[in-house]
């Protein structure tokens, strides 16, 4: 099977990486809402900037239906495209859906998607909105914006001169301010509780293929300009071993500030066994940022899964999901007992909301969940 992992082989070994293109090309072009504006890009200032709670009430929910042939290969790309209609078509039953689309793919979109969600033209490169579009803050003063953290392909092991221009349309189409950093991540490398504290990968933020040089002390501080993070509770993630470099969001999550979801690999021939463990230790002695312990919860993972797109790059695990207004979006991958045992456990976490399980095997086979395919803007 020729998943997005064994595409980057070749991509890298051929030479065929597209360096970062001007960030403000032009962007989409006819087609629904294609009238793109581009918000102007402003430097942070102390302006008390927060980011939010993925739990906190939803303006939208941002997604891409794509899945190019030539990265995700012929026999996924139907099946992906499904997966991300089943993945929008739930979520819009809860809050509003904007979906960019490229111009060849917007009549496969209108079939394939409900007449409540958005479709909005706009070239891509890929579907991982989580890392390539804006990170939502708000102030005090009731202003909202996007930070755009200048999405290099993970580190240019993937094209991304369309891919890199997706923080500034979202942002101009959400009508708000975008923030200009220096710093260089993805939205799935960082979780935040809202409140001040965030749980990042030093794999993935601290890699040379992000921010070369870049410190800790370094880091905290412009994301405290940028998000109010007043407190990071660092993982160690692994380098190298996907193309993320490790992400947040496949590691650890807050239900709720105070409250965190680990993922635990309990098998000790994977090489995400000791690091997993390790990541329990850290957060079972971690702090927030008011200095209170963590309640921390282990989240498993499936004992099997559907053969169908079963490979060495499929991501089973449950901790990638998406907190929606009203309603938890988790996969489910076939194991009766696993997929029951885990919508039970996320229905403590989440109470007050429906917990929706969908199917997404083809999006898992290429790597990545439902949380990486989704970008809340906050009300």
């Amino acid at each position: 099977m020729n998943t997005r992992r064994l595409f980057l082989n070749h991509c890298m070994q051929g030479g065929g990486l597209v360096l970062l293109g001007p960030l403000l090309s032009a962007c989409g072009g006819g087609g629904e809402n294609s009238d793109v504006a581009i918000a102007p890009t402003l430097p942070p200032t102390a302006a008390s900037w927060l980011m939010p709670d993925e739990g906190a009430q939803h303006k939208a929910t941002w997604m891409a239906f794509i899945a190019d042939e030539a990265i995700w290969g012929r026999s996924l790309q139907g099946p992906v495209q499904d997966a991300l209609a089943r993945i929008a078509n739930a979520i819009v039953q809860y809050e509003p859906v904007n979906m960019l689309v490229r111009q060849q793919d917007l009549a496969l979109a209108k079939q394939k998607l409900g007449s409540k969600v958005r479709l909005i033209v706009q070239d891509l490169d890929d579907l991982w909105l989580r890392d390539t579009g804006p990170v939502f803050v708000s102030n005090q003063q009731g202003e909202r914006a996007g930070v755009n953290f200048n999405f290099n392909g993970w580190g240019k092991k993937q094209v991304f001169s369309k891919d890199s221009q997706v923080a500034a349309v979202v942002t101009g189409q959400a009508g708000v301010r975008m923030l200009s950093t220096k710093l260089v991540l993805e939205g799935g490398g960082i979780e935040v509780d809202g409140k001040g504290t965030a749980i990042i990968t030093e794999s993935c933020v601290l890699n040379a293929n992000r921010n070369p040089g870049l410190t800790k002390a370094a880091c905290e501080a412009e994301l405290k300009t940028l998000l109010g993070i007043r407190k990071v509770i660092w993982l160690p993630g692994i380098a190298g071993k996907d193309i993320t470099d490790g992400h947040t969001d496949f590691y650890a999550r807050f239900t709720k500030p105070g409250v965190v979801v680990c993922g635990l690999e309990t098998d000790p021939n994977s090489f995400e066994y000791a690091v997993t463990q390790q990541h329990l230790a850290i957060l079972r002695a971690a702090t927030d940022a008011d200095n209170q312990p963590l309640q921390v919860n282990v989240l498993g993972g499936p004992r099997q899964t559907r053969p169908q797109y079963a490979g060495k790059d499929f991501a089973a695990g449950y901790i990638n999901f998406y907190v929606a207004n009203g309603a938890v979006f988790i996969p489910e991958f076939g194991d009766a007992k696993a997929d029951e045992a885990v919508r039970l456990q996320m229905k403590a976490l989440f109470p007050s909301r429906v917990i929706v399980q969908i199917n997404i095997d083809p999006i898992a086979a290429g790597g990545g969940g439902i949380h990486c395919t989704t970008q809340q803007e906050p009300a």
